[in-house]
């Protein structure tokens, strides 16, 4: 069979630039688990244009929520033209009901497992509308041929996952409705054979906490230890209480971390799942990270029902005084599947089920202490003060061990929130047309105080 592959863009007419594009692991993984007798092709539409005059036997199509609405536009396309199509990723899983209107099957939450029984339906005529096994084993070696053949032509950096499931379940995160409570492993032996398969050097570990489960991550580290690797990933707070952890992460190879602090408020901090609740403990968290020479990335979320418009002042504030170099700050998103989607829905509070406007920086929902204006404002303005070239240089002397990430990661935010500033009116035009009258605030847009210059 001739199958096709394809990781859909948000916006076909808006790509990104592949020096910063990461590729999509699960893509590779089902390429992997392919049998050698079945010709696979991948295409990321991020960096690629997708062929639909090809005589396909098979397309598959992993997708996102924000990518959703392309994602159903491509499967159509290709059903009318005569293929099968197959719908995965986290959107179908959570929706299928939404989703199996755009597909002829539906692979429900991890691939391993159901691959190849798919395929071998498909080749009998007797394809099924889902596919789903819980828990798949992750002990067999999974070799991913094709992501390291497009490595050096299209990224320079390599994803690597070692876990999954997450035992926190956040109100505003999917994770465990896909992957369960329990962290499962991949053996490290799998892990190192695919980092020296590669030949590269730059990695960046996917887990959503990669000290999640301690023995595992000190393991891990003092495997990789010996690869000379650079790597990039995530972990919690709870990293900077743990001196040896710190000091075995950095001798294997990170230079730098993301965290999500989520915010900078005591009191919406007291509600979630936090391993440090109080400012003072997480300002003395953060300065003995970065004074184990780890570049630390803050991930922030803007829109929780106790945020007042004060926030983003106390954010901006809460990062200049601790000299962090860079931050991703996001709108609160109820993406669907989430504790927070089905309170908003319930309350109803949520303006947009146009999924393409699910990306983390469009509000589309009614906060509780401000507008979404003032939301929607608050966020670009913050992000265009704390990424702008002056504050950037006047940070760079505290983060010269990783002087060309800093800038690079503050320049590529000054680059897209200047687009989102420019793509804004219309976007919020039609938002807030679909809004319920008893919304209020109707007249919100175009932005007063965010400029693009």
């Amino acid at each position: 069979m001739k199958i096709l592959l394809i990781s859909p863009t948000r916006n076909p007419e808006v790509k990104k630039p592949k020096g910063i594009f990461m590729p999509q692991l699960s893509l590779h993984l089902i390429a992997g688990l392919t049998p050698e007798e079945h010709e696979v092709t991948i295409i990321e539409e991020e960096v690629e244009d997708i062929d639909y005059g090809t005589e396909w036997d098979l397309v598959g199509i992993s997708c996102m929520t924000s990518t959703a609405p392309h994602a159903y536009a491509i499967a159509d396309e290709f059903r009318k033209r005569g293929r099968k199509v197959v719908l995965g990723g986290i959107h179908p899983t959570i929706l299928p009901d939404e989703a199996i209107k755009h597909c002829d099957s539906i692979v429900l939450g991890e691939v391993e497992g159901v691959w190849e029984e798919l395929l071998k339906d498909h080749q009998k005529k007797e394809m099924k509308q889902f596919y789903k096994k819980s828990n798949p084993s992750l002990t067999d070696y999974i070799p991913m041929t094709s992501l390291l053949k497009k490595r050096k032509r299209q990224f320079n950096i390599i994803p690597v996952l070692t876990t999954r499931g997450c035992p926190y379940n956040c109100e505003f995160c999917s994770v465990t409705n896909i992957y369960g409570k329990k962290i499962r492993h991949i053996p490290i032996e799998n892990v190192v054979r695919f980092i020296e398969d590669s030949r590269a050097k730059f990695f960046m570990f996917l887990d959503d906490n990669i000290i999640g489960d301690t023995r595992y991550a000190k393991e891990l580290f003092t495997a990789i230890k010996p690869l000379k690797i650079k790597w990039v990933g995530q972990a919690s707070m709870s990293f900077a209480q743990r001196e040896d952890l710190m000091k075995m992460a950095q001798d294997s190879g990170c230079f730098a971390l993301f965290f999500g602090l989520e915010t900078v408020s005591e009191t919406q901090a007291a509600k979630l799942q936090k391993s440090i609740k109080e400012i003072k403990a997480t300002e003395e968290a953060i300065k003995r990270i970065m004074d184990h020479g780890v570049h630390f990335h803050a991930s922030l979320i803007f829109g929780f029902d106790d945020d007042t418009k004060n926030i983003f002042s106390e954010t901006l504030d809460f990062l200049y005084r601790n000299r962090i170099s860079t931050a991703s700050m996001n709108v609160l998103t109820p993406y669907p599947g989430t504790q927070v989607f089905d309170r908003f829905k319930k309350q109803n509070r949520i303006l947009s089920y146009n999924w393409l406007h699910y990306n983390h920086n469009t509000p589309v929902f009614v906060p509780k202490n401000m507008t979404a204006q003032e939301l929607y404002e608050g966020r670009l303005n913050a992000v265009k003060d704390f990424s702008k070239i002056g504050a950037s240089i006047q940070r760079l002397p505290f983060h010269l061990n990783n002087w060309f990430y800093h800038l690079a990661i503050n320049m590529a935010c000054t680059k897209s929130v200047k687009n989102e500033i420019r793509n804004l009116p219309a976007v919020a035009q039609e938002i807030y047309s679909e809004a319920p009258e008893s919304m209020g605030n109707r007249t919100i847009y175009p932005l007063r105080s965010a400029s693009a210059n």
